[in-house]
């Protein structure tokens, strides 16, 4: 069922685990998704960046909210990463229920400005913001963020900038990364801390990819209730493309079926990681 990205993240924090919020492209990552929580009988989120919704336009968007509804355990449908006033209020049109209004690229006082005007704006249409401040290091689906540029969040901005923007969830810069973590994960957990102490809005982790278990479950365990994968269940895809190639003859709907199973594994292996497995009864149902 379509559900309220609010409920699932608040019910995630209320129980002590979180959702995984998997982006996807196409039908093949859309099934993968849906197909591995109803196995798992668990919450999922699928997640659109608008890098994919320039691909796929409104169609795409149908069919993650079809798949949603269709689906029996809860699933949410968030855009994520958009920088634009125009792409939000488009995907809010189109019924996306979730959305990450990210300024995290400008200065302090511009992101507070965009924030809170994105959240007035989906406010009016019953729908949740995810905000970030910091910024996070990495290069995913053409978003590069140098090292030197990434900015880890401060405990007391953050506090500020919840209150002021009227935000529904914070993704926070702790350490993480976006794409592949070049070399061991460092988190800064003490940090994480000290802004669970300063905020009362859910905490979202970007760059989940890659980062080990006790990782994940230190995370959850100081109020992260949402992670955010996208290279892994990725790379998945093009390994059996890949290995597809060469075979010519070969039926084109065996090589989607392959790539739809590659993707469940990976993101069968985050649900057990995020501990939501078997938590779908715990969710509310709202219908949308």
């Amino acid at each position: 069922m379509l559900s309220s990205t609010r409920e699932l993240l608040e019910t995630a924090n209320r129980n002590i685990y979180a959702i995984g919020a998997f982006n996807v492209y196409n039908l093949e990552g859309v099934r993968a998704v849906v197909e591995a929580a109803e196995k798992l009988k668990s919450p999922a989120m699928l997640q659109l960046h608008p890098s994919a919704i320039k691909y796929g336009k409104s169609p795409l968007v149908a069919l993650c909210l079809e798949a949603a509804r269709k689906a029996d355990v809860p699933i949410a449908v968030h855009l994520d990463h958009s920088t634009s006033s125009t792409d939000i209020e488009a995907a809010l049109q189109a019924g996306m229920n979730s959305i990450m209004a990210d300024g995290s690229h400008l200065p302090y006082e511009e992101n507070l400005a965009f924030t809170h005007k994105m959240t007035q704006l989906a406010h009016t249409y019953g729908a949740v913001v995810e905000a970030e401040i910091g910024r996070i290091s990495g290069t995913e689906d053409g978003l590069t963020v140098a090292e030197k540029e990434a900015k880890m969040t401060d405990p007391h901005e953050a506090a500020e900038f919840v209150r002021k923007s009227n935000v529904d969830a914070l993704a926070v810069t702790i350490g993480n990364v976006h794409g592949k973590y070049l070399s061991e994960p460092k988190l800064d957990f003490k940090r994480l801390a000290a802004i669970r102490k300063s905020v009362d809005v859910p905490l979202v982790l970007h760059g989940a990819s890659g980062l080990p278990e006790i990782m994940i479950s230190q995370s959850i365990q100081l109020g992260v209730c949402k992670f955010n994968v996208n290279t892994e269940v990725r790379e998945a895809y093009l390994d059996v493309l890949k290995s597809s190639s060469s075979l010519s003859s070969r039926d084109l709907l065996d090589v989607m079926q392959n790539a739809i199973a590659a993707m469940q594994t990976v993101v069968s292996e985050k649900l057990a990681l995020f501990g939501s497995i078997s938590k779908a009864h715990l969710h509310q149902v709202q219908f949308y």
